[in-house]
């Protein structure tokens, strides 16, 4: 194994992340660097710059700049209102009542949005005011609202399982959206669990139970929302469109719903696209300089030479994919989901396809995985809004966050080790 590039790689990297460079442009830099050891200066300029270029050459990427329209138009829309009623319907009643409510809530939103960083947004600055007032600690809605976020990200449609199709060298997206609603429905599971065990202990206050009526009004006004799942989902599933002509029908579906809600007017509209055309921008440069990277990891011979270690320590599957979980949590730590995706997959890919796991599953568990690191500091884009919106601080979030991070570690490593959870769906539907 050659350590040079490795050292140079990694130590540049991190550095340019500490010192504050973006992420996408730490990246990039240290790509470069790394290349420079092995050719000159200029064919490593050119090649960097080619590999961000035909990164981002594929019709599969053309669905994130539409998820991402269709997220905000629902974001601005009206729909977290109309879910967080039809929510308060179903688990209101319940001990912790709201705090089930925003999981609910988010789970539905984060599923339509596509975004974790728009759920906790409108989820924390609906229900926050809501759940104090109700003598719920800002801390504790804060918590709730930071790590239900997330799960939106692992129950379909999701940009970052498309991201993950690309970096796996084609991984089926229909496959990957269905296998994804278990393990997110799952996840949503533990964090009520939790969350009403702690506010039992508390003694925050139970809400009304909801009538039939209540329930089913409630239902009618979220389920043109709702449909959304049906349409997009239903139709890559049954082959009716690709996955990249889904989301063009999602940013068309929610553009007349939001019409129809009358939340949002023309004069709105500029302001959602240049919005749209600016997350856009971030997460495609992001994509393009991790896929830089990947290509000068298989350069260098990186993944191979860390799949040899790794099956090196041990060929226990169960072993290895420990390690493998403990290296990811610890990547999400410090990296954002995106680039994570795009470079890690390359390395990890070919241990989990040795040792027989399926590639649909490890993606879940990748994206559930790297989930709980957008809840840690110092890179934690979810936990910093969560907290801004709450208006606390992250040293009083950590105390209710931390039996959440085990609900979700716990929700991880069943996803892990017990393959149907995620593969029942697909291979109920012959994917």
């Amino acid at each position: 194994m050659e350590y040079i590039p490795v050292i140079i790689l990694v130590l540049s990297f991190v550095s340019l992340l500490l010192i504050g460079v973006p992420v996408a442009w730490s990246i990039a830099i240290s790509s470069l660097l790394t290349m420079m050891v092995s050719i000159p200066t200029l064919p490593a300029l050119t090649t960097v710059s080619q590999r961000i270029g035909t990164g981002l050459d594929s019709f599969a990427l053309l669905a994130i700049p539409f998820f991402v329209l269709s997220g905000q138009l629902m974001n601005k829309g009206g729909i977290a209102h109309r879910l967080i009623a039809f929510a308060k319907t179903l688990v209101g009643a319940l001990p912790g009542g709201l705090a089930l409510i925003n999981v609910v809530s988010a789970m539905l939103m984060g599923a339509i949005a596509g975004s974790a960083m728009a759920s906790a947004s409108a989820m924390g600055s609906i229900l926050g005011p809501e759940m104090e007032k109700e003598g719920y600690s800002k801390e504790f809605g804060a918590a709730v609202n930071i790590t239900s976020s997330t799960i939106g990200l692992v129950i379909p449609p999701s940009n970052v399982l498309i991201v993950y199709s690309l970096a796996s060298g084609g991984v089926s997206i229909a496959a990957l959206f269905l296998a994804g609603y278990i393990p997110g429905i799952l996840t949503g599971l533990f964090l009520m669990i939790v969350a009403s065990l702690w506010a039992k202990k508390k003694k925050y206050k139970v809400g009304k139970r909801s009538s039939l009526k209540d329930v089913v009004k409630t239902f009618i006004a979220a389920f043109p929302s709702l449909m959304l799942l049906v349409v997009v989902i239903g139709g890559i599933v049954t082959g009716i469109f690709t996955a990249t002509e889904a989301s063009a029908i999602a940013v068309l579906y929610t553009l007349v719903l939001a019409f129809y809600y009358k939340e949002i007017s023309i004069k709105g509209l500029p302001q959602i696209f240049l919005d749209s055309c600016g997350t856009t921008a971030i997460v495609m440069l992001l994509i393009g300089t991790s896929m830089s990277m990947s290509w000068i990891m298989s350069y260098e011979n990186i993944p191979q030479d860390i799949s040899t270690l790794l099956l090196g320590v041990s060929d226990n599957p169960i072993i290895v994919l420990l390690i493998i979980n403990l290296l990811l949590l610890f990547v999400g730590i410090f990296m954002d989901m995106t680039p994570a995706v795009l470079i890690f997959t390359p390395i990890f890919l070919p241990i989990i396809t040795e040792l027989g796991m399926d590639p649909v599953q490890f993606g879940i568990v990748m994206v559930l995985n790297l989930c709980i690191g957008l809840c840690t500091p110092p890179v934690g884009s979810v936990l910093f809004v969560g907290v801004g919106i709450a208006n606390t601080t992250i040293e009083k979030v950590v105390k209710p966050l931390l039996p959440l991070f085990v609900s979700m570690i716990v929700a991880l490593f069943l996803v892990t080790y017990f393959p149907e959870l995620s593969l029942w769906l697909p291979r109920l539907f012959g994917l």
